[in-house]
């Protein structure tokens, strides 16, 4: 059975830095073959695409969020990291991490994900 379990949300303050990991399991070891992402949903507006990265480990980052913050993959550790520096209020959200085991590239505009985790919050205060 395949788990994405997400951790390191919380609160900081504008400006403030987390990084937010995602342990899969039951992907294990061709969990790196796949398309991984991060998605994220605040309140009242849809679900977006932040980050994601490919079997090959190319990325891709959604306009709001480049040079701020990095998408990475731990082989050895089957972890997913997504780490968030210069944080904003917009910023705020719960994060998703997501696989798409179908795919070694992600699907563009947005990957299109068949598994998904729990969700970790994001709030950012000013």
């Amino acid at each position: 059975q395949v788990q994405l379990v997400e951790s390191g949300g919380g609160s900081v303050q504008a400006g403030g830095s987390l990084r937010l990991s995602c342990a899969a399991s039951g992907l294990t070891y061709t969990y790196t073959k796949y398309c991984m992402a991060w998605f994220r949903q605040a309140p009242g507006k849809e679900r977006e695409g932040v980050a994601d990265i490919a079997g090959d480990g190319s990325t891709s980052y959604a306009d709001s969020v480049k040079g701020r913050f990095t998408i990475s993959k731990d082989f050895g550790k089957n972890t997913l990291y997504l780490q968030m520096n210069s944080l904003k209020p917009d910023d705020t959200a719960m994060y998703y991490c997501a696989a798409d085991s179908r795919k070694y590239y992600c699907s563009r505009p947005t990957p299109t994900p068949n598994y998904w985790g729990q969700g970790t919050q994001v709030t950012v205060s000013s």
